[in-house]
């Protein structure tokens, strides 16, 4: 992180109201700030419960909030309260972007709805990221990330590739729903620019999901023949998973001709790429599974670094398969200077990851550390014209 709060980022000079919590929301406004908006985190004052779910040194900043919550401001405000309210308005009618994560009912409850903001601010892009369809008969059903990954068949594809129903083991529909709403965001910022027209914009979880997972999956349901089968076959391939190697495990992959070609010489078979069955590549594709098999064996010869240096020599796509662990002491991320230590004011020593989107004319960075809950509420509220006795008022001491 800096010392200076200077944004450098392509939304620079962008304000964004964020009533997010837990992840998905989180995840969208942290990509926001890293690209230089100023990016104003009203809470309660219980504060985001993610405030408390991980390691912790105290002080709620437990590691789920400080993982999704860097390059932000926070305020606590309490929506019940008529004096809040009007100052979450005052703040609005300074903002660009009004952005939360709650059920469009409970929305409707504290009188936040689009037509609420637009009433104070209106060209504002209003983002919320939601469970399903606003105009749908799940519109108030409450989603969860676990409930997603099941729904939107993110789970029975792991069952179907390992006879197992699981969920991924990260809150994958939160961050990837996330990212999302981030971008959407930014589309319509773009289209603000050139109309000068603000607009609601609505991310479902579950639709954004079951789009994501059908890209390659829908396979004959393209053709409106889903009785022919769906799901790309290759993805379920027993085969299709980190290699065994002479001491651990590598990850490989040919699609080329040229690529197998050089990749079967690497492993000192190169007559196999003379077979009619693995020839060409609509032959490969009826016979992977043999091939897979016999590169499975050949594999087992040698160490992961004498083949990983091998594969590298005659360029065929390869990597570590690595556990987390091993991506905290990975040389290659340590010359990246991707992992990024910096002191926080109250929780010490942190280490957070860099931003991965390279900009060459208006890079992101690191401007706040994840904050304590309503630390910048005085600031940010006298930025906006309130005195210390309305601030005083407002928090209502």
């Amino acid at each position: 992180m800096t010392d200076t709060p200077e944004s450098t980022g392509p939304l620079q000079g962008i304000r964004v109201i964020d009533l997010t919590q837990a992840v998905l929301g989180p995840v969208a406004t942290q990509i926001l700030g890293d690209m230089g908006a100023d990016v104003i985190k009203i809470e309660t004052p219980a504060g985001d419960p993610m405030r408390l779910i991980g390691p912790t040194r105290g002080d709620r900043m437990a590691l789920v909030h400080t993982s999704f919550n860097r390059n932000k401001r926070s305020i606590i405000l309490d929506l019940k309260r008529p004096a809040a309210k009007e100052a979450l308005m005052r703040l609005v009618e300074t903002a660009d972007v009004f952005v939360h994560n709650m059920r469009l009912a409970a929305a409707e409850r504290l009188g936040i709805t689009y037509e609420d903001i637009r009433a104070r601010k209106p060209d504002i892009v209003y983002g919320a990221g939601v469970g399903y369809a606003k105009d749908g008969p799940n519109r108030d059903r409450p989603a969860y990330d676990d409930v997603i990954q099941g729904e939107s068949g993110l789970a029975g594809l792991i069952e179907r590739a390992n006879g197992e129903s699981r969920y991924v083991p990260m809150p994958i529909a939160d961050k990837i729903v996330g990212t999302t709403l981030a971008s959407s965001i930014a589309m319509a910022l773009v289209h603000k620019e050139r109309t000068g027209k603000g607009q609601e914009v609505i991310v479902p979880m579950l639709e954004t999901m079951v789009a994501f997972n059908l890209l390659i999956h829908m396979w004959n349901g393209i053709h409106d023949e889903a009785e022919k089968g769906i799901g790309y076959p290759r993805m379920f391939m027993p085969d299709r998973r980190p290699y065994q190697t002479k001491d651990g495990h590598i990850c490989l992959i040919a699609v080329t001709d040229d690529q197998w070609g050089r990749l079967l010489k690497a492993l000192e078979r190169p007559e196999l790429i003379k077979e009619p069955r693995f020839a060409k590549l609509a032959d490969r594709a009826e016979n992977l599974s043999d091939l897979l098999t016999i590169v499975a064996e050949e594999l087992l010869k040698r160490t992961t670094a004498e083949w990983r240096e091998l594969f590298d020599a005659v360029d065929v796509p390869n990597g570590a398969a690595n556990s987390l662990e091993d991506l905290l002491a990975d040389p290659y991320l340590a010359e990246m200077d991707f992992f990024q230590r910096y002191e926080h004011p109250s929780a010490g020593p942190m280490v957070t990851t860099a931003i991965p989107v390279a900009y060459s004319e208006t890079p992101g960075s690191f401007r706040y550390a994840p904050p304590r809950l309503g630390e910048h509420t005085d600031a940010v509220l006298s930025e906006v014209g309130f005195t210390a006795a309305e601030i005083e008022e407002i928090a209502g001491d």
